[in-house]
């Protein structure tokens, strides 16, 4: 099927909430909640490994407003784990709501209820814990077998075996390949060995972490959440309360950004405590610094690449080795870990003849990490396209000559990509494509501007997945109202994707109408159908397909009515969008009709519900070029220009897709240049807010353009793919490149500061 005109696909269509941001109506979790809610508050460890021997409440219980304070005394005592992963998760169950063993500083040591913000502070000034502090393992390189364990607790439970060891700190392990890596390496001209490290950066979404918990009328647990898994997080909270799925309900309302951080359940069970000891509504938001030093943060990883090549540029073989610090839990540790190599190997399956991937994921007494965009094909990514730019320049030949004559093209297997096929690549126009708005021949070369000052560009390529294969869930309702329009309802999140409009849209494509005819609600587990939610750039693609299929089954049921009302078969009938007409006649039904008719003496639902999965996860691809400005005295480095080529099938509303790409450079661009996540000496976090842990601005950012190579993805809907976690893995090694070019030093650690940059020299290899 090649591409075709579409009404409703493929079209700039304005996002559904727009109006609703734009005058700023109250459609977040703590606008469409109750005020009068418990405040919770959350005391934390002042220390990175200690067990708590004693601790005081009485006095702070007597502040006046104060209702309870909580400690590991009052908790279950089954461990849980917080990562929104389909079960069996593949992360250990490792926690508990409150540990007497706290094991990073900003760990939980005792949960405060109370009538105001006021008494829950000073309460907290006056409760008194008494540690015995632990030696803290705060080096990940020096974690692994380490005689200091994270979790020495007997009751440590993988529910899936990821070669994990808590006895040796270990929440992952594991080694594939493909081919003699080693004979291959040993025949080739040129061998690379290279170590590149990237940090735990911070998503600093907008809308820090928040939960609203009640008991319903009917004395369930009815959680509202910012939150994108509203299903795996009813499933954590039935394991860690100890109560039924079926006495929970958990929904999210407008969320203001995620970007994976709200894949984990980071807040949700602890007003879901206080509402379950109290009887009473609680609300628990993070200020900021929590979200800096007790979010889910990217894993800090360390990946050693040995790439083999002949002298003429062609790539022979990709030895890979990555230490990921998953932190003091192991949420997402044993899978973000795989992406480092899984997604960033294939793209030079043109060539290769041999790889290998080996990893280990180790616990430390850090901040755990969890789920951030790019979910680590990002470090891998700014691991292997630096150490093929570094090849490139050793040879003298142009970076972007050397991926033409090793890049992944389209009809290709990719044995280290699970050996899926690449049926839709346009990878190779990508890169042409980008060449020439970019201007690359004459940006290329360095540049003295004078005074100091040098231009130059740098280059990356990318590629991510649309969906966890086999695995992620996507349904979706479509049902018809009385007045000829419909409901769509589904149990993905929109967290400022646009999920509900490209979602709508797609259905106005398949019933031939309006998309302000399609009214999208979701998500929530009470009323949404099954969807493992809003991640693993999974949305478009599998939640997409399921609507398409959905749109498909509820034709034939309006056809079967309107038959009935024809006097014809359902074969003899055509959908018509506002009508169905009977073939080869005059007659027709309105649908209006058609649903009026539903309401009396009917026996077919006008409604339909699919579910829809894939055995494979088509990857985007991208290219990425950037030209910038480096002073030579300060450091500083300025970008002039960022453009980007995408290849996501055939984008669903280009608009959208555009500002997904631009975002997702933009946060690449931050975590290159200047997000840094540093620790003092005992283990604590030092950027605890905005503060100290700068984030790009519009300023920043330089000129961005984004540009679309069309393919088509025969398993995907309407021919698309993903786009929203891709479009952050080229920024680092691109810049990375540029640097070198200017200053003759690669940077192999992100960030990539101005002192860094001041105070290098050139390297000798």
């Amino acid at each position: 099927m090649e591409h075709q005109e579409y009404k409703s696909v493929n079209r700039s269509v304005r996002k559904k909430d727009a109006m609703q941001l734009l005058l700023g109506s109250p459609v977040y979790t703590d606008d469409v909640t109750p005020d009068d809610a418990l405040v919770v508050k959350i005391l934390r460890s002042p220390h990175a490994n200690a067990i708590v021997e004693k601790i005081d409440t009485a006095t702070a219980k007597k502040v006046p407003g104060v209702v309870d304070i909580y400690t590991w005394e009052d908790v279950p005592q089954t461990r849980f784990a917080i990562a929104g992963q389909t079960y069996p998760e593949p992360s250990p169950y490792d926690r508990l709501i409150i540990d007497r063993h706290v094991r990073f500083v900003g760990d939980v040591v005792a949960i405060v209820a109370a009538e105001t913000e006021k008494a829950a502070l000073k309460a907290m000034k006056l409760i008194k814990a008494d540690y015995t502090v632990l030696e803290a393992v705060l080096d990940f390189r020096s974690a692994k077998d380490n005689a200091v364990l994270v979790h020495p607790e007997d009751d440590w439970f993988p529910p899936c075996e990821v070669g994990g060891d808590p006895k040796r700190n270990l929440v992952a392990s594991e080694v594939d390949a493909a081919g003699d890596v080693d004979a291959v390496l040993a025949d080739c001209d040129i061998v690379l060995d290279r170590t590149y490290h990237t940090k735990a950066f911070n998503q600093t979404m907008m809308e820090t972490f928040r939960t609203y918990t009640s008991f319903d009328r009917y004395g369930r647990l009815h959680v509202v959440a910012s939150t994108q898994i509203v299903f795996h997080t009813r499933r954590i909270l039935s394991r860690a309360l100890g109560i039924p799925k079926s006495r929970i309900r958990v929904e999210k309302p407008r969320i203001g950004g995620g970007f994976g951080a709200k894949q984990t359940a980071v807040c949700e069970v602890y007003p879901a405590f206080v509402t379950l000891k109290t009887g009473r509504p609680a609300k628990l938001i993070y200020t900021r610094e929590e979200s800096q030093i007790a979010g889910s943060p990217r894993h800090e990883m360390e990946v050693r690449v040995r790439l083999g090549a002949d002298k003429d540029g062609k790539i022979r073989a990709l030895d890979l080795y990555t230490l990921s610090n998953t932190g003091a839990y192991g949420e997402h540790g044993p899978t973000t870990v795989g992406l480092s190599g899984h997604k960033s190997i294939p793209l030079y399956t043109g060539s290769l003849e041999a790889y290998r991937f080996g990893y280990d994921v180790v616990y430390t007494n850090l901040q755990a990490a969890g789920a951030y965009r790019g979910y680590g094909a990002t470090q891998g990514i700014f691991a292997v396209e630096s150490i093929v730019s570094e090849l490139a320049e050793k040879i003298g030949m142009d970076p972007t000559e050397i991926r033409d004559r090793n890049m992944i093209r389209e009809g290709m297997v990719m044995p280290a990509y699970y050996g899926e096929t690449a049926n839709a690549c346009a990878l190779d126009r990508c890169m042409e494509h980008c060449r020439q708005i970019f201007d690359w021949e004459n940006k290329y070369p360095v540049r003295d501007m004078g005074n100091g000052k040098v231009r130059c560009a740098g280059v990356a390529m990318a590629m991510q997945g649309s969906c966890i294969s086999n695995v992620d869930v996507g349904s979706a309702t479509i049902k018809l109202s009385e007045d000829g329009t419909y409901n769509l309802i589904i149990g993905a999140a929109d967290m400022g994707t646009g999920c509900d409009t490209i979602l709508a849209q797609m259905a106005a494509e398949c019933m031939e109408c309006d998309v302000d005819d399609i009214a999208v609600f979701g998500a929530d587990t009470d009323v949404s159908p099954y969807d493992s939610g809003s991640y693993a750039s999974s949305t478009t693609y599998i939640t997409g397909k399921a609507v398409e299929k959905a749109c498909g089954d509820l034709k034939k049921r309006i056809c079967t009515i309107a038959a009935e009302m024809l006097g014809c078969t359902a074969e003899e009938t055509v959908f018509g969008g506002d009508c169905v007409q009977q073939r080869d006649k005059d007659e027709s039904v309105s649908l209006t009709d058609i649903a009026y008719k539903a309401q009396v003496g009917n026996t077919t639902a006008v409604e339909a519900t699919v579910t829809h999965t894939s055995p494979i996860s088509p990857p985007p691809f991208m290219v990425g070029m950037v030209e910038i400005e480096l002073d030579k005295l300060t450091g500083q480095v300025t970008i002039l220009d960022y453009m980007a080529v995408v290849d996501c099938g055939i984008p669903i509303n280009p608009a959208l897709a555009r500002i997904q790409a631009e975002g997702g450079i933009v946060q690449g661009i931050g975590h290159t240049l200047m997000e840094n996540v540093t620790y003092d000496a005992k283990g604590k976090p030092i950027e605890s807010s905005f503060m100290q842990y700068k984030i790009p601005t519009r300023l920043d950012m330089g000129r961005l353009t984004v540009e679309f190579e069309n393919s088509f993805e025969p398993t995907g809907p309407f021919g698309a793919k993903s786009i929203g976690e891709i479009v952050i893995n080229t920024p680092a090694p691109a810049i990375a490149h540029a640097v070198y070019r200017a200053t003759g030093v690669w940077h192999r650690e992100l960030p990539i500061t101005p002192e860094k940059i001041a105070m290098s020299r050139p390297d000798s290899e």
